[in-house]
């Protein structure tokens, strides 16, 4: 490593009077775009005379000066618009006239927004929309440069594809999954509305009492794809029950013969009014058979009631049991299966899945979440996105964004370090010393 000093002067106009350090640290603000960009035109000589220095010791007489380039070069930082006309050598060898800041690949090619002004333009689409997230940038930066929507737009596309991937989880022991879906609206090439979409999501958890993390997303994949892809990125022999609404295939493809299913309490007791209207009843008509599945105690089950019951409880907890299998046979005996085929069939499949907590109880002395309340509420903030801000999504773009997403708010830790290898920053220019001092300026001119 090598150091080199750079000498500043500066000099400022001080108001005489009305000066508070709200002014001064202003003042400063406005400076610091012709400060950094004067630093950074220094620095660019030096690396580029070194550069220079190197190619021609290293290929004695093949590299001579052959000037600059006719036009600057433009490279839009944080900062603000930096412009410099990088020098050129003429190649004795190929016949041909080279630049050594590009060859060596200190300047990016094609490209004028440096990665490091699109970072929190990128981070602010993970809330709002691109349009908002670069009008806010604008303002903030005031004289720095942002990236037009479209830009943003493009490098999130790009940085998502790179950088954004799934960290390695075969070795992680999760013994729960916990999956969930939405309808998202896509739209097809020149913006052509394609209706609506899938979008899914797994969650998995190391243990009764511990949070659910993010596994994966998916846009527009069936259920077999999505036991897939998690068969190849987790231990899936591991898991021990599969939390869900009991939506169509779920079971099917991700309930593995070893795995129990856990159906979610408050969708089974809200799907329930779906099902009678399917059969032909009104919603009036469907008070008694709601009332009566509501009596049932596992409908009643909150997590702070059975955080109350410990294992001096197991009779009431039997009891409880005892009592919702009751019910189950009791709504069955309800439902005609001529007059209700539909209502029938869902409360059969309900109560199969719907008290594998009380068995996990008696088994282990440990209570597993009743409904998928976990995957909800990871999920809301991304959800209103995705239907009150994007409105209509392509495949690809509304699955980049999620990766960037999953990234932004499910691991936060590992922001810096992926943005850091998007930006290829294998080193970087380090401050070793500052000294600051000051004198008022005297005019020769003013004074006589």
């Amino acid at each position: 490593m090598r150091e080199i000093q750079i000498d500043l002067t500066l000099r400022f106009n001080i108001p005489e009077k009305g000066l508070n350090v709200n002014g001064v640290i202003t003042g400063l603000q406005k400076a610091s775009t012709k400060i950094f960009l004067s630093i950074l035109s220094a620095l660019f000589q030096a690396v580029e005379q070194k550069s220079i220095e190197q190619l021609q010791q290293a290929s004695a007489d093949r590299y001579v000066k052959n000037g600059h380039e006719s036009k600057p070069r433009s490279l839009r930082t944080s900062f603000g618009l930096f412009r410099y006309r990088l020098a050129q050598l003429y190649d004795k060898v190929n016949k041909k006239t080279i630049v050594p800041l590009r060859a060596n690949g200190f300047v990016p090619k094609y490209r004028q927004y440096t990665e490091e002004c699109t970072e929190p333009g990128i981070g602010l689409a993970v809330h709002v929309s691109y349009r908002r997230s670069t009008a806010e940038v604008e303002r903030i930066r005031q004289e720095g440069s942002f990236p037009s929507t479209s830009t943003l737009h493009r490098r999130l596309q790009e940085f998502a594809q790179q950088h954004c991937h799934w960290p390695e989880m075969k070795e992680i022991p999760y013994r729960f999954l916990m999956v969930d879906g939405t309808d998202v609206r896509l739209q097809g090439p020149g913006g052509q509305d394609l209706g609506t979409g899938q979008m899914r999501w797994a969650l998995a958890s190391l243990a009764e009492n511990q949070p659910f993390e993010l596994v994966g997303l998916w846009v527009q994949k069936s259920w077999q794809q999505i036991r897939q892809d998690l068969d190849k990125r987790l231990d899936y022999t591991r898991l021990e029950i599969l939390f869900s609404d009991g939506g169509s295939g779920i079971i099917q493809a991700l309930l593995a013969e070893w795995m129990r299913h856990q159906r979610c309490v408050w969708h089974g007791k809200r799907d329930f009014a779906y099902i009678l209207y399917a059969d032909g009843l009104k919603k009036h008509e469907q008070a008694p058979l709601r009332e009566k599945l509501g009596q049932i105690p596992a409908f009643q089950m909150t997590k702070e009631k059975l955080e109350q019951l410990e294992p001096q409880d197991l009779p009431k907890v039997k009891a409880l049991a005892e009592k919702t299998k009751q019910g189950f046979e009791e709504m069955l005996t309800l439902l005609d299966p001529e007059k209700y085929p539909k209502a029938r069939v869902y409360i059969e499949r309900l109560s199969s899945s719907m008290c594998t907590f009380f068995d996990w109880w008696f088994e282990n002395k440990a209570w597993i979440p009743l409904n998928t309340n976990a995957i909800e509420s990871a999920f809301s903030q991304v959800k209103n996105r995705i239907w009150s801000i994007g409105k209509r999504w392509s495949d690809t773009g509304l699955l980049n964004w999620l990766h960037v997403t999953m990234k932004k708010i499910f691991f936060p830790h590992t922001w810096n370090e992926v943005w850091a290898q998007y930006m290829t920053l294998n080193s970087q220019v380090q401050l070793t010393d500052i000294q600051v001092s000051w004198n008022w300026y005297i005019d020769p001119i003013t004074e006589l």
